[in-house]
């Protein structure tokens, strides 16, 4: 079966048919660094990480592409509020979501670039623009450079609207602009602003235009046609309209499909650092672990909002731990079972549109199945349930054996003495219990637990595991 994905540009869920036979190429828009990214930004991350390996396990060669908006007016006046240089903010806040991809088990974009390191593609396209009469410089000498909307009758296209009904673009005054539409290309240097966030052009020194980055950015890694252009929902208008009309406008056909994720809400609201309703990811998972709340984010379709609540997260922790407790205990019966295979149903959810909830239902379904063969003890029936959970598992980024989730990886010598002390009481509490010690035997229980070691007696023996204080 084809993947399918809805595009937001026609409304409809169409056959992803790639440019380029067998290779799939994305661009999805990064985060504008002036602060640590919450779970409403990640949420971004998570949903094209799954469609990356989703494709990837379809045999696809995928490209992805993350900007990072590294120079903007916000970046520029933490940097003032703070009194530290504005690429000081940006690079911090930058390391601090390259910290979150990893804390979540996000693979790396193929390429992240950052629009400071991209001035003279930008350049080139403001002058490709003004060439085709789709851009002009600002008659008041402000060295502003604008996109002409009316001279694109296409404008309004991904979002629906009519340049009519559309409010005045906030990024500059209109006072330099033919109409109070038209959006900033190029920002003049402005008195009191840092000589550093500017660069010398053709209309005098200044920034980027935030819109203008990702058309430049995409263009360069990913051709002037490429498969997917993503983001968050809230993007679509007017950033994704506007890097639409400009490059096209400039003659790339610019992305086939456009995919947008829903909101993650706090208090009904959407989470937004201007509004103060945030939750970083650094301060989430000091409450549940890290893989709980990647279920979290995974678990809803991806085009539908997420409103948080305490709740939801402990019980997305919940059910995390009962798929982990399977897994962790069918391997210590059949072995690791790393070449399982994908039920045709999951397959046949992930393909319509990425429904990971349809597939979730899959694989909780082979969960209970597995579950119920374990007092079986080992045999081919729980292997092969193993190794379709595993593979699920891995599509979604949740495989508790994954060695960047810490089970199953290498943990050199220390690791392995602390099995070899924890077994060695643990079979010294074995043999208590046989003669009937029972005092011996919860005194060594007692000084396990005290020490963070937490166990769990199952029909098979007792089994052991590092307790995390969350």
């Amino acid at each position: 079966m084809t993947v399918h994905l809805y595009d937001s540009a026609t409304r409809q869920i169409t056959p992803l048919d790639p440019v380029v036979p067998g290779r799939v190429g994305i661009y999805h828009c990064g985060l504008t660094v002036q602060g640590p990214p919450h779970i409403g930004h990640i949420r971004k991350e998570v949903v094209f990480d799954v469609l990356r390996r989703w494709l990837e396990r379809a045999g696809y060669d995928v490209r992805i592409v993350a900007n990072v908006t590294d120079i903007d007016d916000k970046i520029i006046a933490k940097g003032a509020e703070s009194g530290e240089p504005w690429f000081a903010v940006a690079y911090r806040n930058e390391r601090a979501l390259h910290a979150a991809y990893e804390v979540l088990g996000c693979e790396p974009p193929t390429y992240e670039p950052r629009a400071t390191g991209h001035v003279p593609e930008m350049i080139e396209m403001i002058e490709t623009l003004i060439e085709r009469g789709h851009a002009y410089a600002a008659e008041d000498g402000s060295g502003d450079v604008y996109f002409d909307v009316r001279s694109w009758p296409a404008y309004g296209e991904l979002s629906n609207q009519s340049i009519d009904d559309m409010q005045e673009a906030p990024d500059a005054p209109a006072d330099g602009k033919r109409d109070p539409r038209d959006f900033a290309l190029w920002k003049g240097h402005k008195e009191g602003e840092p000589e550093s966030a500017s660069w010398p052009t053709p209309w005098g020194r200044g920034r980027p235009g935030w819109h203008l980055e990702c058309s430049a950015m995409a263009a360069k890694y990913l051709g002037p046609e490429f498969d997917i252009h993503g983001g968050g929902l809230d993007l679509r208008f007017p950033h994704h309209e506007n890097e639409l009309a400009q490059s096209r406008a400039a003659g790339q056909p610019f992305a086939r499909v456009w995919m947008h994720n829903a909101m993650l809400n706090l208090g009904s609201s959407k989470m937004s650092k201007s509004v103060g309703n945030t939750l970083t990811v650094a301060e989430v998972v000091k409450r549940v672990p890290a893989i709980a709340l990647r279920y979290y984010l995974v678990a809803a379709h991806y085009r539908s909002i997420i409103e948080y609540s305490e709740e939801s997260l402990a019980e997305a922790a919940t059910t995390m731990a009962r798929i982990e407790g399977f897994v962790t205990r069918a391997a210590e019966l059949v072995g690791r079972c790393d070449d399982g295979e994908i039920p045709p149903a999951f397959a046949e959810a992930m393909d319509d549109d990425l429904s990971v909830p349809a597939a979730l239902a899959i694989l909780q379904d082979t969960v209970t199945t597995g579950q119920r063969l374990l007092g079986g003890g080992p045999s081919e029936d729980l292997r092969a349930a193993l190794g379709a959970v595993r593979a699920m598992l891995d599509v979604l980024g949740l495989d508790p054996l994954d060695p960047h989730w810490g089970s199953g990886r290498d943990q050199g010598a220390a690791d392995a003495a602390l099995g070899a002390l924890v077994q060695q009481l643990l079979d010294h509490r074995a043999e208590a219990r046989a003669t009937k010690d029972f005092a011996a035997a919860d005194r060594i229980r007692d000084q396990l637990t005290a020490a963070g070691v937490a166990i769990e007696d199952t029909p098979q023996g007792a089994r052991w595991s590092v307790k995390e204080d969350r």
